[in-house]
């Protein structure tokens, strides 16, 4: 491994560079890792503490006694052999300019790029924070990225065309996917709810209705048009969808005050959010790194030897059904698996319909009618819904 240095030295300046995250691809994010995890070829306690270390695996824990090295044994092989072809990617195939005194010459992007990432509306970071977060989603918390991952395919559809509608960045999808997992019963120890994680304030001021029958943060249709408006309106006040992501997560107060302290109340530039990281909550620190390290290995799971099956996608029919209109109910008499009309209407907190008047109920595609029947059969009037 003569060439390893040169390398670093390439990934150095590649993480110094604007130009040059703008399009190299997500894979290379890992290659630094790879190198590092080089070492544990040599299989000695030293040598294993020290690439595992040099990853940020948490301080003061030995992987021998946490974890056990058998576990790791075949995901780092695996990463050896990846890391020498990509060894034979950067010095074959990139003409890497020599970095030099913090500086760099000009040149035009190589050939290579992944046709996974190619399309990608984000820029396309390396660093080794987000390479962190890639080793720590293909190790030690693969199982549940990967259970992640697979209820992404219930409403990363829906959440992607509303998206595309609005011109955002459909990468934004993957921010769900961190505040809770795609789970719309979600609910943090400070209250915040669905699969937005919305708190109260902020659900009632995007136009969210929640009372005792009814919490639309728990609704993922509903949930999702906040959740856009707000990110939308947070992209507007910074310019920058990195610091729009962050203050969704921490709140616009908070992010304000550091780009005020830090960077001289720079906005409108996605590289102010690296420079401003360390001065922002703990969780938040994490928040943009994890999306960004989510993206480019769901894009290219099998790559990474993730074990994907997307749950099938959330699609309903709707009726206007009565108030008090109780799911169960409804559900036993269409024939329905116990469960399922709350599982398409999680919004209705009690099992009902919120009394006072008819209300758009969620059910299985192609069973409006059956639905209407089983409404009718239980001496209640209704009629199909407009979407």
């Amino acid at each position: 491994m003569n060439n390893m240095p040169g390398i670093k030295k390439w990934l150095s300046w590649v993480g110094r560079s604007g130009q040059a995250r703008n399009w190299v691809t997500g894979r290379s994010v890992v290659a630094l890792g790879l190198a590092r995890l080089w070492s544990v070829r040599q299989w000695s306690p030293v040598s294993w503490r020290s690439s595992i270390s040099s990853l940020g695996w948490p301080a003061g824990r030995d992987p021998h006694q946490s974890w056990g090295v058998g576990r790791y044994i075949k995901p780092a092989a695996g990463l050896v052999a990846l890391s020498a072809t990509f060894s034979l990617l950067f010095v074959d195939r990139i003409q890497a300019p020599q970095y030099v005194g913090g500086g760099a010459t000009n040149w035009s992007p190589p050939e290579v790029v992944s046709p996974a990432l190619a399309d990608a509306q984000l820029p396309i970071e390396v660093n080794e924070r987000i390479e962190q977060w890639m080793v720590r989603f293909t190790t030690s918390r693969q199982p549940a990225f990967e259970v992640m991952l697979s209820r992404g395919g219930l409403y990363s559809d829906m959440i992607r065309g509303k998206l595309s509608d609005r011109g955002m960045p459909e990468e934004l999808v993957y921010l769900a996917m961190i505040e809770s997992g795609f789970h719309t019963d979600a609910r943090s120890y400070v209250a915040a709810t669905g699969m937005w994680q919305f708190m109260d304030p902020t659900a009632r001021a995007y136009g969210l209705r929640i009372d005792q029958y009814v919490d639309e943060r728990r609704d993922p249709v509903r949930a999702t048009d906040a959740a856009l408006d707000y990110l939308s309106d947070l992209y507007q006040r910074y310019g920058s969808w990195y610091l729009a992501a962050a203050a969704y997560n921490a709140g616009p107060t908070r992010v304000s005050l550091a780009v005020a302290r830090y960077s001289d109340g720079r906005m409108g530039d996605e590289n102010v959010y690296w420079e401003i990281i360390d001065h922002l909550p703990k969780e938040t620190v994490q928040y943009v790194p994890k999306l960004l390290a989510a993206r480019n290995l769901a894009r290219s799971a099998a790559l990474y030897g993730l074990d994907v099956t997307l749950e099938d996608p959330y699609v309903y029919d709707l009726v206007w059904a009565p108030g008090g209109s109780s799911l169960e109910e409804v559900g036993k008499r269409m024939g329905l698996s116990d469960g399922r009309m709350r599982e398409l209407n999680p919004q209705l907190i009690r099992g009902v319909t919120p009394p006072g008047g008819v209300y758009p109920l969620r059910v299985p595609v192609g069973q409006a009618y059956t639905a209407m029947s089983a409404l009718a059969g239980h001496d209640l009037r209704s009629r199909l819904a407009d979407d």
